[in-house]
């Protein structure tokens, strides 16, 4: 490790230790590295400008935030939480499971775990804890462990990051994500399940059948949006960012035209926020950029193979420890630093020992967004802290039992590569 690296490193970590934002802090540790190494400080500029300018796929992002902040702000949430409750709400802790499906329908409009929870995730916890049905530490679990879905089936903000450092295609990792999510969704209702039959939770007034055709037309258009993403890209008519431009239109079309729920004043509050999102997400890969060519120019990847292959480790065994490591990063430090920041330093190792870089990207975010409930820096904790006021503590208590679940999932999914890779392949993949 060189001088500057090591120095590099030391201001990376002592920022972070003090709550500096990581894209800051990953900006002043990669200047402090061209200083040390004397090198032209303007470089950090350019790998900005160059990076982002060649990225054609970084636009997907912000679209794809809008779409979510215009589904938020209609009444396309209480329409997709209806059918929900219609569906699924008649069994044993069926809220539990409409939460769970509403994730699963949510994911294929939004891509992010935070709009997700942030949304129709507090519509929902209020839901549940009306009338002290349940109790506002588990209706906050749940919400927060059925959010880390939205990101894994399509369309997924995270996976278009991991697209970006790994040269991967955005569609066949999209694809790669609809299983793992559903199963994702599955382990979480059977763990919801068991606990109901455990507490003893109350059943819900069961929604007629006789209701169930106007409310599946009511959330129909809603539940389109996915399907036209997903036709748009594997039926070759549009590229992913164009699908997430077709997306963000979409959202507003329904919205405004077809559920008359937008006013100027609440689409100019939309486009504001969507703006900081995006701009906030952008400064992260922009610091991301400027580190991944110091790590390049360290040839730590290089390394990193190289001695993978001088002590022989199989395949399956480098995917456990990887996985491992990341879990524990992800008790610290936030999902798009680990998908920009650390995943690139296992890339070419994934290359030398023959693992699939759809089946590594997939199981990577996932690892990632389980992160996000991992105390102490689970990122949906706080989110569902601040948007619901229920405390911490109470949170905490209750998202180990999810955090399991999710873990054995993500263990399928390493020990089962077809899991990952089977719709990519029916779609003409070769890996």
């Amino acid at each position: 490790m060189s001088t500057a690296f090591f120095a590099c490193l030391v201001v990376l970590f002592f920022l972070a230790a003090l709550g500096t934002p990581i894209a800051l802090s990953m900006i002043v540790a990669a200047i402090a590295y061209l200083a040390v190494n004397g090198q032209d400080l303007s470089l950090a500029a350019e790998q900005i400008i160059q990076g982002l300018y060649d990225s054609f796929i970084l636009l997907a992002v912000p679209l794809f935030i809008v779409a979510a902040n215009i589904m938020n702000a209609g009444t396309i949430s209480d329409r997709l939480l209806n059918f929900c409750v219609a569906a699924v709400g008649r069994f044993r802790g069926g809220l539990g499971h409409v939460n769970i499906v509403a994730s699963l329908i949510f994911s294929g409009m939004s891509g992010s775990a935070v709009a997700d929870a942030a949304g129709i995730g507090k519509i929902i916890i209020e839901m549940m804890t009306r009338n002290g049905r349940y109790s506002p530490g588990y209706a906050s679990a749940i919400t927060a462990a059925s959010a880390t879905i939205g990101p894994i089936i399509p369309p997924s903000i995270p996976m278009v990051m991991y697209a970006l450092v790994s040269d991967t295609s955005i569609g066949y990792l999209f694809l790669g994500g609809i299983l793992p999510g559903l199963l994702m969704g599955l382990v979480l209702m059977i763990m919801n399940s068991y606990i109901a039959r455990k507490r003893d939770f109350a059943l819900e007034e069961p929604v007629p059948l006789k209701k169930m055709p106007k409310l599946t037309v009511n959330a129909f258009p809603a539940l389109l949006m996915p399907v036209i993403l997903l036709y748009g890209i594997y039926g070759g008519v549009t590229t992913p960012t164009e699908a997430a431009a077709v997306a963000a239109a979409y959202a507003f079309i329904l919205a405004a035209v077809f559920y008359r729920a937008l006013s100027w004043k609440s689409m100019y509050e939309i486009m504001s926020y969507s703006a900081k999102s995006s701009a906030s997400v952008g400064l992260v890969i922009g610091g991301a950029l400027i580190f991944n060519y110091i790590v390049a120019s360290e040839n730590v990847p290089g390394k990193v193979a190289g001695l993978l292959s001088a002590i022989e480790i199989s395949p399956l065994f480098f995917l456990f420890a990887v996985n491992a490591l990341l879990l524990v990063l992800g008790c610290l430090l936030d999902a798009s630093t680990i998908i920009l920041v650390i995943i690139p330093l296992f890339i070419p190792a994934c290359r030398e020992l023959g693992i699939d870089l759809v089946h590594f990207g997939v199981v990577a975010v996932v690892n990632c967004m389980i992160g996000l409930i991992t105390p102490p820096y689970g990122i949906l904790l706080f989110v569902i802290n601040a948007t619901t006021g229920i405390p911490l503590r109470d949170i905490i208590r209750e998202i180990w039992s999810f955090l399991a679940a999710l873990v054995i999932a993500l263990i399928l999914m390493i020990l089962f590569p077809d899991i990952v890779l089977w719709l990519p392949r029916m779609f003409g993949y070769n890996g």
